[in-house]
């Protein structure tokens, strides 16, 4: 089962800064994941919220300003005040943190809220200009995204859902993926079982409670993301014992 640092080291440090990545990095898990934004001025950003008052000073939705009015807010105090001063992360910088690791980069485009025009290609260009091509999984709500990422590029796609499908598989297929992200409570239903069975490569958010590993496996998902991946592994290596 493949573990994945779920918005970086996000039990630990403030969820999609620098810190947590940097944490992360570190780690022996197999990936990161993280959310990506566009600014005002057309900037790629990682932050998971469409508006910025959870997890920074500011206010207002990120596409409404800069990326320059974003760097003046503080992304860590809410977390806790050893990371005050923290910034919003532009996906450029989160890049360079990952370019000399094994990590596999797990990308959610946060297009479900807004379309975002031109993210998935900018999103595109920078993972190809730090060549980090073949280390990268693009993932969404907006499942139309994802249709076009997967007829367009040789970047490995899937589908997120929140949702308990009727035939997740061939859905899937239709739209040119069969990499399913599914939550917790999906992860137990016939849907995920099926589409396994089928052919489906399934991951599972959020898992932070050991108490589910067990039933995972024996539902046998190939991965979970966690905001503590440090806990999720050291139960993983105990199971394997």
């Amino acid at each position: 089962m493949k573990l994945f640092a779920h918005r970086g080291y996000s039990g630990k440090y403030p969820e999609n800064t620098l810190p947590a990545f940097r944490a992360a990095a570190e780690l022996a898990v197999d990936g990161v994941e993280f959310d990506v934004h566009l600014t005002k001025d057309g900037e790629a950003v990682v932050i998971h919220d469409e508006k910025l008052h959870r997890t920074t000073t500011g206010k207002g939705f990120v596409k409404d300003h800069t990326l320059a009015e974003l760097k003046t807010l503080d992304a860590g105090s809410w977390f806790s005040e050893e990371w005050a001063g923290t910034e919003i992360p532009t996906l450029a910088e989160v890049l360079d943190v990952f370019r000399d690791t094994h990590h596999t980069l797990n990308i959610e485009l946060k297009t479900d809220v807004f379309p975002y025009d031109g993210l998935l290609e900018e999103v595109i260009r920078l993972v190809a200009q730090a060549e980090l091509s073949e280390r990268v999984i693009l993932s969404s709500f907006n499942h139309e995204d994802i249709a076009w990422a997967t007829r367009n590029t040789s970047l490995t796609s899937a589908l997120l859902t929140s949702q308990v499908l009727v035939n997740a598989y061939d859905y899937g297929r239709g739209v040119g993926t069969t990499r399913l992200h599914v939550s917790l409570p999906a992860a137990f239903r016939s849907m995920t079982s099926e589409a396994m069975r089928k052919g489906s490569v399934v991951y599972v958010y959020t898992v932070n409670d050991g108490q589910y590993l067990d039933g995972l496996k024996q539902v046998g998902v190939h991965g979970i993301f966690t905001d503590y991946p440090e806990k999720m592994q050291a139960l993983l290596a105990e199971q394997a014992e």
